[in-house]
């Protein structure tokens, strides 16, 4: 059936007028129209697409609600990684911020700042296509994450289609307001439903709802801040770029010209925050230049150029009710405070770290003291300090026992060397074997899915795996002969174990909880060795040259390879373990750079400085941050900033992209 011309036209105006008005409603916050009118308009739309099926397009303002429920989220590997912000809590954090940022771009230089509010609610990565919306999903790990599109789709001051024909990728936070939480949470009330904690946990879980129209019931919002691999020359021009294209920028952004300002800013909004209708946990602080910011670049979890600069924690009192040791995957001791149950920054408390015996000492906290409890970064709950002037005499000090029976044998515990830190002297503890076992399995390391501490427990208990590897010769006999294990539960936990054996570098690095390595640490080697046979031959010289790992960190590491029982564990666990390779280091590309030290810097056309920089390791190329006599070249893109300028004045050879290319391809 032909569709009417004057139809087509129809359709056609009502969409952009559609547009103009929700644009006008959830981003200017200046509505033209009441809200009948608006619902009016939704609807003749609504009926024209009724009749004429095929007219309907991904961008209509219709297609905001796709009413269709999903089984569930698919994942998404990240076109551009994800990184996370480093945190500062005072000032005089943000002074050092300042100082190490100037250091780094060396000379007399002295970069402006732009502040953002910390807007706290859930990231999530926006794609576009000529225009039109394409995909939004989760932050995830930072590499993968969920596809979320339904659901973003339903948020009105998300555009469907940009006032600009480009593609881009962008990042934003979505988030739910005080409003609409209290709304809800009336709701889940008169419904008999767990309430949630704080509009932040509601918003992330109706993100993750099945059902499209739960989601747009909840009336989320989202603010964007960021776009990928921009061209622009300034970070407020960027802000300033997605605004024009139609995205919702929070106004509250200002250009600082010191770190003074910056601090200024932080201390207005601090007092301010609570006036808006969304939460605010601090100020994001961005070096304003983009040619700065590529010079700075990233570590590994972190932009060196940006930091959060969190609001002073809530506070709340509460009693210690206990100090208990608690020993860790490594040995290590941590004293943990049992405490009277509070709730604080929007969750209840009842345990916090002490972290030390010397912590301990300098707080002089008691059990059965009164004391000050805070979130430090809303996250970790920390002891700020005791009321002492509340004691009644009752109070114990706590004794730092000789022997702690967790650590097994005969409990005794030492001192490490040089830290404030004690550990047990029995390296294979049962209670250290199940945390290894608990990290081992988890979302950082191997993330076994079905593979709990609760699971652990019953196969350690049932003598059925005792180290790593025993759990990739489980068989289906030997789980279906445990309590409460049914046939489907028993297929799911070997189908995840199947999948579990092939994994990356960083990820068994991490699971073999090797002290002093984290998760940037474990991608800083790998990207340092490539694989784990270089990394167990690695000596402290060459680890202590890598930046982010000191002689502490280095001594750990060849410590722990040199150990033979560790030898033996790593020995048997490659047995049933496949290290995946990237697609470029998997092919036979020679090791044509080995030796050879390259420094980028400034913004690359035809791949992103990452891409460059890995095609380099895959040759045998070491990467620097900094320039030094030791580099043998500069790779300079567009504006390439100081490395530039002190690579001419050290007579490091420059590179253009091109010419890299070239020596790739030789």
């Amino acid at each position: 059936m032909k569709i009417p011309e004057d139809t087509l036209k129809r359709i056609e105006k009502l969409r952009a007028i559609i547009e103009r008005h929700s644009h006008l409603y959830y981003v200017k916050d200046a509505p033209e129209i009441e809200d009948s009118a608006y619902d009016s308009l939704i609807e003749e739309l609504r009926l024209l697409e009724e009749e004429y099926p095929e007219l309907i397009s991904p961008e209509s303002p219709t297609q905001r609600v796709g009413g269709e429920s999903i089984k569930e989220f698919k994942k998404v590997t990240h076109q551009v990684a994800q990184w996370s912000f480093n945190d500062a809590f005072s000032p005089e954090d943000m002074q050092d911020f300042d100082k190490r940022v100037k250091k780094m771009l060396g000379g007399n230089i002295n970069p402006t700042y732009t502040c953002e509010l910390k807007i706290d609610g859930l990231k999530i990565v926006f794609e576009y296509e000529e225009g039109v919306f394409k995909r939004a999903a989760t932050r995830g790990d930072g590499v993968v994450g969920e596809d979320v599109t339904s659901n973003i789709k339903t948020i009105k001051s998300v555009p469907l289609k940009l006032l600009e024909s480009t593609s881009l990728i962008a990042e934003g936070e979505v988030w739910l307001g005080k409003k609409n939480f209290e709304k809800i949470n009336e709701e889940r009330k008169k419904a008999g439903e767990a309430l949630f904690a704080n509009p932040r946990n509601a918003a992330a879980g109706t993100i993750r709802q099945l059902d499209p129209k739960i989601v747009a019931e909840r009336k989320l919002d989202c603010f964007i801040y960021d776009l990928a691999n921009s061209s622009l020359i300034t970070q407020k021009e960027e802000l300033e770029y997605l605004e024009k294209l139609g995205f919702k920028v929070n106004k509250h952004f200002k250009l600082c010209q010191n770190i003074e300002e910056v601090i200024i800013f932080w201390k207005y909004w601090q007092d301010k925050k609570d006036k808006e209708d969304y939460l605010i946990d601090g100020v994001v602080v961005k070096v304003n230049e983009i040619k700065y910011q590529n010079s700075l670049g990233f570590t590994g979890k972190a932009p060196r150029f940006a930091i959060a600069f969190k609001f002073q924690a809530e506070q709340v009192t509460t009693v210690v009710e206990d100090i208990v040791l608690q020993v860790g995957r490594t040995g290590v001791l941590t004293p943990v405070a049992h405490l009277r149950p509070v709730l604080v920054a929007g969750s209840t408390v009842s345990r916090a770290t002490l972290h030390n015996q010397d912590e301990i000492e300098r707080l002089d906290v008691r059990i059965h003291d009164t004391v000050i409890l805070q979130k430090a970064g809303d996250v970790i709950p920390d002891i700020v300090s005791v009321l002492k002037d509340l004691r009644t005499g009752k109070e114990k000090k706590y004794v730092w026992p000789k022997l702690v029976s967790d650590c097994g044998g005969d409990g005794s515990i030492e001192r490490i060397p040089g830290q404030a830190a004690w550990k047990c002297k029995n390296k294979n503890s049962y209670l250290q074997k199940k945390r290894k076992l608990y990290h081992f399995a988890g979302k950082h390391a191997f993330d076994i899915d079905g593979l709990g501490p609760k699971i652990i427990d019953a196969l350690l208990e049932a003598e059925l795996i005792a180290t790593y590897d025993d759990i990739f010769t489980l068989k289906k006999g030997d789980l279906l002969a445990l309590p409460r294990f049914a046939e489907k539960s028993v297929d799911n936990l070997l189908a995840s174990i199947a999948k579990a054996r092939n994994t990356t570098l960083p990820r068994f690095i991490i699971s073999l909880s090797i002290p002093n390595v984290g998760e940037e640490t474990a991608i800083l080697l790998s990207n340092e060795f490539e694989s784990i046979e270089r990394l167990k031959e690695a000596k402290i010289e060459r680890l202590e040259k890598i930046e982010g790992i000191g002689p502490i960190v280095a001594e750990s590491i060849v410590e722990w390879f040199e150990d033979k029982e560790n030898q033996k564990l790593l020995s048997k666990l490659l047995k049933h373990v496949t290290i995946e390779q990237s697609e470029s280091s998997s092919q036979d590309l020679g090791k044509k750079l080995e030796g050879k030290t390259f420094v980028l810097t400034g913004t690359l056309e035809t791949m992103s400085r990452e891409e460059a920089k890995q095609k380099i390791r895959d040759l045998g190329g070491n990467i620097s941050s900094s320039v030094s006599k030791e580099t043998d070249f500069i790779v300079a893109g567009e504006n390439p900033g100081t490395k530039y300028e002190k690579a001419l004045e050290l007579g490091v050879q420059v590179l253009n992209e091109r010419e890299l290319e070239k020596i790739i391809r030789m």
